[in-house]
């Protein structure tokens, strides 16, 4: 917090006060007896001085990064994180109690999880996980924290339209390293938001296979959440490190909308009881997925999916733009004994089917998916017995948003009679037309794709489902002059549009920290054609030498979200 210094002085009977100033006392993860005390001089450099980033996305089988500026230390962070503190209900109700409890980052995590969303308070963002954003930004358009931050700052402390999982990740990342706590953004692959805590997630599906609305339950194609390093002395020996906060409103943690800290190892070890919301977050990474089939007779037939949730849980690498895999924090491996003493500690039973038993069905896709185009996807199908079978092929492709709800049809086929020989493999295509996508895609360009074969001897039903990222186009960055600190140079952005039609309301925004004094906006002043290039040259003034990152966002009315980014050395200012 804020402090100001007096010195009191005093000759005889007759006393003098003199202010000295202002400080502010963060926490301080290079002393060794503060409790965000991190060894590593690597770690804190990323994960407390660094200003920028990368945020994993897409789906479990595509992953890609958007860049991200974090901006910790850039005009007005401190004084807009240190004003958040003092505008969370906690401060109005017991001003003296909440500024006590403040050298806690257990404490101030809480505050800052609640606080990043709008949905108890004067939180910085609100969300939303559908169009319309008209009246505000897209989740998808943001590219950094800080224009976030001072926007909440600028209009009187109301919340910013809008957010989605990782721009609450991201926001709560800027203002936990400003505030000295080590901190990075965490992306789980097909997270699984279990709202009634029985470590299952139940969808039901048709007579044809397609998902049937209603459901509160979902797996999240990826969502993002906070890690933060700090001790738990409330918590037994060997809970210290890496604490997930999850600022995205899911669900109630002690009547507020915050999530966290939970230690990473009681997530690991099944740990339910431990505080905070452990039970959630491991539903995150290791839930079922039960699906239920109607059946012609009006029952249901039951499938289970004990493999899908939690995977390729990722997050920036130390010192270098590469994705380092943290699954093994979160979890054993598969089938291994310490996996089976912990899901038996929580009363959650996994089978493992073997790669050579029954029938089996695979989602395959091919290359050159990309936004525009035309694609094949393939349902193949193996038959591991001894005895032929005719099964019927139902096999699908919906738009689906990344938190699971699910769009329009863009592309199906219903076979049935697939005859397959005994220990075969049979490749079934389904041709995804942009015409049929193009329309229904959603900012997130995701795709699911279900293949569900049913054997009309047996009954049985076996599952194969996908998320399909489609690819937008790469935007080039180059720099024009000699990178220097206080001399102008030239940014050039170029996006070569992909689709079979013109792109309408064409800009590009591009900001850094130490970079660029803000974001920086370029509009186009007439449409871009299929093929043709969207090109902006934007002037900018490095503030700051060093190693900088310069992020860029693409919108116009049929491409949006379209990221970019250039590392650039500033040399220092010659004297």
């Amino acid at each position: 917090g804020r402090y100001s210094l007096t010195m009191e002085a005093s000759t005889g009977y007759q006393g003098s006060s003199f202010r000295l100033g202002e400080f502010v006392l963060l926490f301080n993860p290079w002393c060794p007896v503060d409790s965000v005390f991190l060894e590593s001089d690597e770690e804190r450099n990323e994960y407390v001085l660094t200003q920028y980033g990368h945020i994993f996305q897409g789906s479990s089988t595509f992953i890609y990064s958007i860049p991200w500026n974090f901006g910790q230390f850039e005009d007005e962070i401190l004084d807009i994180c240190l004003q958040l503190l003092d505008t969370n209900p906690k401060f109005f109700q017991n001003q003296d109690r909440d500024c006590s409890r403040r050298n806690s980052p257990i404490y101030i995590g809480r505050v800052v999880s609640a606080m990043v969303n709008c949905n108890d308070d004067q939180g910085i963002l609100f969300g939303r996980w559908k169009q319309p954003y008209d009246d505000g930004v897209s989740p998808m358009a943001w590219s950094g924290s800080v224009d976030i931050l001072q926007r909440w700052r600028k209009y009187g402390c109301q919340p910013v339209r809008y957010g989605q999982c990782w721009v609450f990740a991201a926001v709560a990342c800027t203002v936990l390293r400003c505030l000295g706590i080590p901190s990075r953004v965490v992306t789980n692959y097909n997270s699984a938001h279990d709202t009634n805590s029985n470590l299952k997630i139940e969808q039901y599906l048709d007579e044809n296979g397609r998902v049937q609305a209603g459901t509160r339950e979902y797996i999240w194609n990826f969502h993002c959440w906070v890690e933060s390093w700090m001790a738990r002395p409330d918590l037994p020996e060997g809970y210290d490190g890496w604490q997930v906060l999850d600022p995205t409103p899911q669900e109630k943690s002690e009547g507020v909308y915050c999530c966290g800290p939970t230690p990473v190892k009681a997530i690991k070890e099944g740990e339910l009881k431990l505080k905070y919301d452990v039970p959630f977050v491991f539903a995150e990474v290791n839930a079922d997925v039960v699906y239920w089939m109607l059946q012609s007779d009006s029952s249901r037939k039951k499938t289970v999916d004990s493999k899908s949730v939690g995977r390729n849980i990722s997050t920036k690498s130390v010192g270098r733009d590469v994705r380092e895999d943290i699954t093994h924090h979160y979890k054993y491996q598969e089938g291994s004994e310490e996996e089976r003493a912990v899901l038996e500690k929580v009363n959650l039973r996994k089978t493992y089917p073997t790669e050579e038993e029954g029938l089996k069905v695979k989602i395959k896709a091919s290359e050159g998916m990309n936004n525009g185009c035309d694609f094949d996807v393939f349902a193949v199908i193996n038959n591991n017995t001894a005895s032929e079978r005719t099964c019927r092929l139902m096999f699908g492709a919906r738009a689906v948003g990344y938190n699971g709800v699910l769009g329009p049809e863009c592309g199906s086929k219903d076979l049935l009679n697939v005859a397959l020989h005994p220990h075969t493999e049979k490749s079934v295509p389904l041709r995804i037309l942009y015409e049929k996508y193009g329309g229904c895609l959603t900012q997130d360009n995701m795709i699911k794709v279900m293949a569900l074969l049913q054997d009309y001897e047996t009954k049985e039903i076996v599952l194969g489902v996908r998320n399909i990222y489609v690819k937008n186009p790469d935007i080039k960055v180059r720099i024009l002059g000699e990178p220097m600190q206080n001399r102008k140079l030239v940014a050039e952005l170029t996006l070569t549009n992909p689709l079979p039609g013109p792109l309408s309301g064409c800009l590009f925004a591009m900001e850094g920290a130490g970079l660029t004094r803000g974001q920086k906006i370029q509009e186009l002043d007439s449409p871009v054609g299929p093929g043709e290039e969207a090109k902006v040259r934007v002037d900018f003034v490095p503030q700051q030498s060093g190693l900088r990152k310069l992020v860029v966002d693409f919108e116009s009315d049929k491409l949006t979200g379209v990221k970019g980014y250039r590392n650039v050395i500033i040399a220092p200012q010659s004297k």
